[in-house]
């Protein structure tokens, strides 16, 4: 028998990479090790009556995130994402450094810009976690040194795009993000500085993240792009009559099965529209503004097509994380490699010859039309306002806290200190670390990465997404089946999905919607080998709270549970014979497993007024919410508090993580921290 055959999968798993190779096994044939490291029995308690410590470890992401960006004679506008101050910086492209920085008063990302060219006027539209502030902006360009002006709040809560008319005449849309206020188009005139609502062009989409404009005609692109399901529109594309104030579809007939209207932009005589994809392949389309029923039209590679510019004959657009060139006189179409990864990419514009990208990475890069990247420009070393991010998911391991933000995840050195940012498209949004080995569940539509500090390699994805599965919301190990396991959502066709990965062979699985059409599965949790899922739902109606037991082998479920509660579930975690499952908002519904029965329900809506997170340590359940760390008794069920008014700066919903020793890992405010807590026994 052979080294590689007489060494067992169980051994693989607890060996790791070296020990796989010392026992003569190929990288090729088994992947680095994956299970739980031994949990030793954890630091002493302090002196005296302290029960918790906190330590600050340090910003659990620093870097210039953005989300936006524009080219205007040579210098980039670009707009922040998730920093504070919200920002737009005017960077000079020819020397490479920051001219000017304009900080705005509200919102926590920029996702719309727009220039009024002939006037030097910048607009920027922002985005909001409620509404009540003002969310349009103005910059001056003539005057840079001047900070921008807000100009007031459009009736929806963010703005996704904005379009400027030649006649100088603002037009927008955006949206809530979710289920139950269908988008408007909204009007500023800065000849009367009035903002003007002009109706709901589709009653059933939920977002609306394209709009262009001549001086007659405004065309609005719109369909489902959160808060799918339950009767929610597909790509709808209206042309908006700026005298008779009336709409007219103009969807092209095959873009009418996407999800939603990606991109518009005029050319000349012609209007560019892409989609975004979920089930169906993208598209992009040039139509004529003369006859919008005459078009030449592509399908496109990928699940998104956005960001235009021409050059020549040729249209240059951006995928989830590539450039694609489309010729559209010929219908040729495909990858435009250039070498380089620039991530995803937030403005895309024509520069003497050249094309100008900027990468969510933080960078901007000029690419030849050969291809070749003819150079590259760090925003932080240019001069951005570099400062913490809000924070996706939180992993911990192996001397590592791994802190997830958009377009990477941070390596905090918790042994020798010191952050290094790895690269990866989108959101980590939970992740593990599994044998010194970080995994990560990555939004959008990006599956499951990997990253081996050993291996020197810089993060690479491990499994792709389901279809229309875009969004990972809850990662966890199932040490029984040796299985990684993550619960997933469908943000544009409604309900969700359970993943499995193993790590030693790359195999992997998915089942959709294993609660029903409607309920995405927000958390999962495992015992003795059987998985807990618990869902929850976009729409303001319907089934919500139900918890499944599944075999993550089988694919099956075991039997299920209705929590009767207002309100899905946000977290999950099991302890001996129990799961704990909460719900938004507070609710706690303890379930006696093996007898499949609900043995406890209580009100923590003080403590946990939206999502939360769980895991268990030290023999008690962990818990965060926007606002604090608490722990529940799991014999007594009783909710203590561990450290109120933690208010972490999370993006997407709290999160925390243990490490070997039971020690706790989560943010306070933007900043990591260690939570070191001994429960009185």
């Amino acid at each position: 028998m052979s080294p590689s055959q007489n060494v067992s999968r169980r051994t693989a798993l607890q060996l790791g990479l070296s020990g796989i190779l010392a026992a003569g096994m190929t990288a090729a044939t088994v992947s680095p090790a994956f299970a739980a490291a031994p949990r030793p029995a954890g630091p002493k308690r302090p002196a005296g009556r302290k029960t918790t410590r906190i330590t600050d470890i340090g910003p659990g992401m620093m870097q210039y995130s953005l989300m936006s960006g524009v080219l205007l004679d040579g210098v980039c506008y670009i707009g922040s994402r998730n920093l504070e101050p919200v920002s737009i910086l005017a960077l000079d492209v020819a020397s490479g450094k920051v001219l000017h920085t304009t900080n705005l008063t509200s919102g926590h990302s920029i996702q719309a810009l727009a220039l009024d060219r002939e006037r030097r006027i910048l607009y920027a539209g922002v985005l909001q976690k409620a509404a009540g502030t003002p969310n349009l902006y103005r910059w001056d360009l003539n005057q840079p040194q001047n900070p921008a002006v807000a100009l007031g709040e459009l009736g929806d809560r963010d703005v996704r795009d904005l379009a400027v008319a030649p006649d100088g005449v603002l037009f927008a849309a955006g949206g809530t993000s979710g289920a139950g206020i269908a988008p408007k188009l909204w009007q500023y005139d800065p000849a009367t500085e009035q903002i003007t609502d002009l109706g709901v062009p589709d009653p059933s989409a939920t977002l609306a993240r394209a709009v262009a404009a001549t001086d007659t005609t405004v065309y609005y692109g719109a369909g489902t792009t959160f808060g799918g399901g339950s009767g929610s529109s597909r790509a709808t594309l209206y042309a908006y009559d700026r005298a008779t104030r009336v709409y007219s579809d103009i969807t092209p007939a095959e873009m009418k099965a996407d999800p939603s209207i990606r991109e518009l932009m005029i050319d000349g005589d012609r209007l560019l529209a892409s989609t975004a994809g979920g089930a169906e392949p993208t598209k992009v389309a040039a139509i004529s503004l003369a006859d919008p029923s005459t078009y030449l039209l592509a399908t496109s590679i990928g699940k998104t097509a956005k960001n235009f510019a021409v050059l020549g004959d040729d249209v240059f657009f951006a995928n989830e994380t590539r450039l694609i060139r489309w010729t559209p006189t010929s219908g040729a179409l495909g990858l435009f490699d250039v070498g380089v990864d620039l991530g995803e990419m937030w403005g895309l514009d024509p520069l003497d010859g050249e094309l100008l990208a900027v990468s969510g990475y933080g960078y901007v890069a000029t690419v030849r039309g050969d291809g070749t990247v003819s150079r590259t420009i760090d925003l932080g070393e240019a001069g951005a306002p570099v400062s913490p991010q809000t924070c996706m998911g939180i992993a911990v391991g192996a001397g590592y806290a791994y802190v997830g933000g958009n377009g990477g995840v941070a390596r905090h050195d918790l042994r020798g200190g010191g952050v290094i940012n790895l690269r990866s498209p989108g959101e980590a949004k939970d992740a593990e670390v599994l044998g010194g080995v970080l995994y990560t569940g990555q939004y959008s539509s990006q599956g499951i990465w990997r990253y081996d500090p050993a291996s020197g390699q810089p993060m690479q994805q491990a499994m792709e997404a389901p279809t229309a599965q875009n969004r990972p919301l809850d990662t966890r190990w199932d040490d029984v089946n040796e299985l990684l396991l993550v619960a997933a959502q469908s943000d544009t066709e409604g309900g969700g999905s359970i993943w499995t990965f193993d790590p030693v062979t790359g195999t992997s699985t998915s089942v959709i919607n294993p609660i029903d059409d409607i309920q995405m599965v927000r958390a999962v949790t495992t015992s003795g080998g059987i998985a807990y899922l618990g869902g929850d739902n976009a729409q303001k109606t319907g089934p919500r709270g139900t918890v499944v037991a599944w075999d993550p082998v089988a694919g099956r479920e075991l039997w299920r549970i209705e929590t009767g509660l207002p309100n899905g579930i946000a977290a999950l975690e099991s302890h001996g014979r129990y799961v704990f499952a909460l719900t938004i908002k507070g609710g706690l519904v303890v379930i006696d497993g093996p007898r499949q029965k609900i043995v406890h329900t209580a009100d923590h809506g003080a403590l946990v007024k939206g999502f939360a997170a769980l895991k268990a340590a030290r023999g008690v359940i962990y818990g965060v919410s926007d606002s604090t760390l608490f722990r529940i008794d799991p014999k007594t069920f009783a909710v203590t508090v561990v450290v109120a008014d933690i208010n972490g700066g999370w993006y997407s919903g709290p999160h925390l993580n243990v490490d070997e020793e039971g020690v706790i890992y989560t943010l306070r405010g933007r900043t990591l921290v260690k939570v070191e807590d001994w429960p009185q026994s």
